[in-house]
């Protein structure tokens, strides 16, 4: 009867290193999914680039030119004004009402023509500085 009593329950210790121990699981999760965020944000901000990189194809289809650098990304979800004239604009080219913003809040950035193309396409990433590395670093449409 007295050895039953004596293993009923856990001592104060057992149950601290149990803690302690799921405390630090915890940690290393908290870790590893903080680092996949900014991942799936780059991700993001890549896929946003290629659909863009789209739209601006079938707007060149429809009115001859890509937008310029004045009329900016802005084209794609209201009729343009200025040269080059859309002159078959009729709908939006994205389904967002406005214009599209990189998975860091900032506009992803237009220049037509561009330095190796009839345009340039990025984000300037989570600093939303030129430049950059790492998370950071600016993501170009010429790289996807």
């Amino acid at each position: 009867m007295k050895n039953l009593r004596k293993s009923g329950g856990f001592t104060l210790i057992e149950i601290m290193v149990v803690i302690v121990i799921l405390g630090v699981l915890a940690g290393l999760v908290v870790n590893a999914v903080g680092g996949k965020t900014e991942q799936a944000r780059v991700t993001a901000a890549k896929s946003d680039i290629r659909a863009i990189e789209n739209a601006l194809e079938f707007y060149k289809m429809d009115n001859f030119a890509y937008p310029s650098s004045d009329q900016g990304l802005e084209a794609l979800v209201a009729k343009p004004s200025g040269f080059p004239e859309a002159k078959n604009w009729t709908q939006p080219y994205l389904k967002s009402k406005q214009t599209p913003k990189d998975p860091w809040g900032n506009e992803y950035q237009y220049i037509s023509p561009g330095s190796a193309g009839p345009f340039d396409l990025f984000s300037l990433g989570a600093d939303g500085k030129p430049g950059g590395e790492g998370d950071a670093a600016d993501i170009f449409a010429a790289e996807l």
